[in-house]
């Protein structure tokens, strides 16, 4: 059986685009046809200045949401990152493998820095590492595929070249991992900026579908989306960013295709209203269910040390392998 794992990191609160780009492909497909981890990847949350209270807080939160979305803890594992060493154990090997070009060559260090510096703050050095964390993340269970969003593709490739590379220095250690991508809606744009993603730490939530949105602050927001100029309702992500976000919203929501859709449509209201419906329809559940869980955090906290004991389980003999494989002193 293939195994799988994946993230989420607890810098904002889980967005829509989170949900159709990655986790309701966990839920749906991942967790049931393979060996499947999947983790709030919280030691990434500390790569910029951050509020310790809020990261905690937020990290319980995502775990929350994660089982709330529908992932079954008797069919795949779930747990925290830093709850289980054997992560930062192999990104210090990792870090020995990697290039310092290659990690300053990644797309989101460039993208944050210059934000880090325009807004007056230093740059971390774990900025710039903590795509090797991520390749160990990765790596540390012998993952054959990583389901992610279009952003994180690069990342992949660079755990992919790292695997490669250990291997052909130190002896075969580390299956090489691809990245899978979900069939529509793989990037969910901005409401309010259609040709940016819907992050969950952007400061200016207004073109933001959160996952725990009451339905009336759903609607309002979709209602309020930015379309393009003309009236024409067609499916063109080049020419009409704001129009094709919606009908890839629509099209997630109800099992649809884009461009079968679009031709439904004379105008963008009904469009809008049509997606801010289906959208509340689909969150429901997931707010319902987190809000059980969120009443019973003992259960939430069970869940993620049974998940932790087992990636431990799972992550220990490859990681000491690959400490033997590179020459350090076994331990005992």
């Amino acid at each position: 059986m293939k195994r799988i794992f994946s993230g989420v990191k607890p810098t904002g609160h889980l967005t829509l685009g989170n949900y159709l780009g990655a986790v309701r492909r966990w839920v749906e497909i991942d967790q049931h046809r393979s060996d499947a981890l999947f983790s709030v990847v919280d030691l990434h949350a500390l790569t910029v200045e951050h509020d310790p209270a809020r990261v905690l807080r937020l990290s319980r939160q995502a775990a929350t949401l994660l089982l709330a979305a529908g992932l079954d803890p008797e069919r795949c594992t779930v747990f925290v990152q830093s709850h289980v060493d054997e992560h930062t154990r192999l990104s210090y090997l990792l870090e020995c493998t990697a290039t310092d070009g290659e990690l300053r060559r990644m797309i989101q260090y460039k993208e944050k820095s210059v934000r880090a510096r325009e807004a007056g703050q230093s740059v971390r050095l774990s900025l710039l590492t903590y795509p090797v964390l991520m390749a160990a993340d990765i790596l540390a269970y012998g993952t054959d595929e990583v389901p992610v969003g279009d952003d994180q593709t690069q990342h992949v490739e660079l755990t992919r070249d790292l695997a490669v590379r250990f291997n052909q220095r130190y002896g075969h250690t580390f299956t090489v991992p691809r990245a899978t991508h979900p069939e529509v809606a793989a990037r969910v744009m901005d409401l309010q900026d259609p040709r940016s993603k819907m992050g969950k730490s952007h400061e200016n939530g207004a073109g933001i579908v959160y996952l725990l949105d009451e339905a009336d602050a759903v609607r309002r927001k979709i209602m309020r989306a930015v379309t393009d100029s003309g009236q024409e309702v067609a499916y063109d992500r080049e020419a009409r960013p704001g129009v094709a976000n919606l009908l890839d919203l629509l099209a997630a929501a109800t099992g649809g295709d884009p461009k079968t859709l679009a031709g439904a449509y004379a105008s963008y209201g009904a469009l809008k209203k049509d997606t801010a419906e289906a959208v509340i329809e689909l969150l429901g559940p997931v707010r319902e269910r987190h809000a059980e869980l969120a009443a019973d955090p003992g259960e939430v906290e069970r869940v993620l040390r049974a998940g932790a004991a087992r990636a431990r389980e799972l992550a220990r003999p490859l990681v000491d392998r690959a400490y033997r494989a590179v020459g350090l002193l076994p331990a005992g």
